[in-house]
């Protein structure tokens, strides 16, 4: 796990910008990890999204820490879920990017990208397997590198996940 006071931090693209200030002295809340999540990737090969990630056909799994599993009481195999989880690696200060795809910056709140001041990312996943006991979840893809902590997991609910058209 890298630790933001050591991690190095990438040169800019031109267009982005920092922040003015250090994010991490402005702390409001606190947060547990529930768990870890266990993946073939790592930094260098891991894919842009999830879409990419069900693409490689490489599954993954949630290993929630103990005195969580009771919590997963109630979810089902072919079930899908939200999982919320903490892109540790991740820059968390910058406030414009530019994704090497794009020929102009964007603000942070307008990307997808994992470098945010609060690194927190979610995908849409399904249950592959399931052992109560264990408190493990397997699951079809996901995007982020192996050890990644949880934060939370939540069932879908399609008809309140997705917002209505315009």
């Amino acid at each position: 796990m890298t630790d933001q006071s050591t991690a190095v931090i990438p040169k800019q693209r031109e267009g982005e910008d920092r922040l003015a200030f250090d994010p991490m002295e402005r702390v409001d809340a606190q947060l547990r990890f529930i768990g870890r999540i266990e993946t073939p990737w790592k930094r260098g090969d891991c894919p842009k999204n999830v879409t990419r990630a069900r693409e490689t056909g490489q599954e993954a799994r949630v290993v929630l820490e103990p005195g969580f599993a009771q919590g997963l009481s109630g979810l089902e195999v072919g079930q899908g879920i939200l999982l919320f989880y903490w892109m540790h690696q991740a820059r968390r200060d910058l406030i414009t990017q530019r994704p090497r795809h794009r020929e102009t910056a964007s603000g942070t709140f307008a990307l997808r990208s994992p470098n945010r001041v609060n690194p927190i990312s979610l995908s849409a996943v399904r249950i592959t397997s399931l052992d109560l006991e264990a408190g493990v979840i397997g699951i079809d893809a996901i995007d982020c590198f192996d050890g990644t902590p949880v934060l939370d997991i939540k069932p879908s609910a399609p008809a309140v996940d997705v917002p209505p058209e315009l």
